[in-house]
């Protein structure tokens, strides 16, 4: 979700729901009273909503949602808890940007005299932008491929470009690519997006054996919101897109006002000072 975004919250505070979840086996046996509090996000308010339920998020439905979630299963930890139920508020209800999410076990078994234990996450959608790349084997299908794999549980494909065939950099004795750009919405932190990535090249059959060589798939994440990441196996923004018109161009077709986090230009400004 990017910084600034202009959004409303609906608040739901200490809701309470018997469940099942703690370490010790006579909490999974017995159960206990739970407080579950929500602070959830949404589009901005507006009169043109005309003062009907079905033009915003139902509290009513929240809540039976969180209950039957909170109980479906028993987990040890009321960490696991807060982020399994955070992650299928987002995925239930879409136009919910994010949700926090304070779970409060008043009787925790420590001993001590206490109001409660709890935790407390956030959790919410983001936008990522990837380059895809193909130049061995059947191409198109390959990327086909890759944005198939990519929809999952916690990611969408938003916006696919058109592709471009684009001559090999680097690495000159090898085949023309196939290149284009993805946008996705997704639940993961930018390391869970890139091991999703990993994934998805490991099972269309990359081979790492020279560098910029031929591959059947290439992922990169580009840009994902506003963030900056710096790691030893990941960098973001993507340390040479403002270099590569492979990258550019079909990130400028759907997203040309995406501003870049470091230059701070937009994406179509990068490709015209590229070409």
């Amino acid at each position: 979700m990017n910084e600034g975004e202009d959004l409303d919250k609906i608040i739901i505070k200490d809701l309470e729901v018997f469940a099942h979840h703690g370490v010790l086996e006579g909490e999974r046996e017995v159960g206990q009273k739970f407080l579950i509090s929500l602070e959830v996000f949404v589009n901005r308010f507006n009169e043109e909503q005309n003062d009907e339920l079905e033009h915003t998020v139902n509290y009513v439905d929240i809540c039976s949602f969180v209950e039957h979630i909170f109980t479906e299963h028993k987990y040890n930890l009321i960490e696991t808890c807060a982020v399994k139920l955070s992650e299928s508020i987002l995925l239930k209800f879409p136009s919910i940007r994010r949700v926090d999410v304070v779970v409060k076990k008043p009787w925790a078994p420590i001993g001590k005299p206490l109001d409660y234990a709890a935790v407390e996450v956030s959790r919410c959608w983001h936008n990522a932008f990837l380059s895809v790349g193909s130049n061995l084997g059947d191409k198109e299908k390959n990327i086909r491929e890759a944005i198939e794999m990519l929809n999952d549980n916690t990611t969408r494909v938003k916006k696919v470009s058109g592709l471009i065939t684009t001559k090999p950099v680097g690495y000159l004795d090898q085949d023309d690519f196939l290149n284009g750009c993805i946008e996705v919405v997704t639940l993961k932190s930018p390391h869970e997006l890139l091991k999703q990535i990993q994934s998805i090249e490991a099972n269309l059959k990359r081979e790492r054996k020279i560098r910029w060589g031929p591959r059947t798939i290439d992922l990169d994440i580009v840009l994902y919101d506003q963030e900056i990441v710096f790691s030893d196996d990941l960098v973001i923004p993507h340390p040479r897109m403002h270099e590569r018109l492979f990258v550019l161009e079909p990130l400028e077709e759907i997203a040309p006002y995406l501003i870049h986090p470091v230059f701070n230009k937009s994406i179509a400004q990068l490709r015209l000072e590229k070409s």
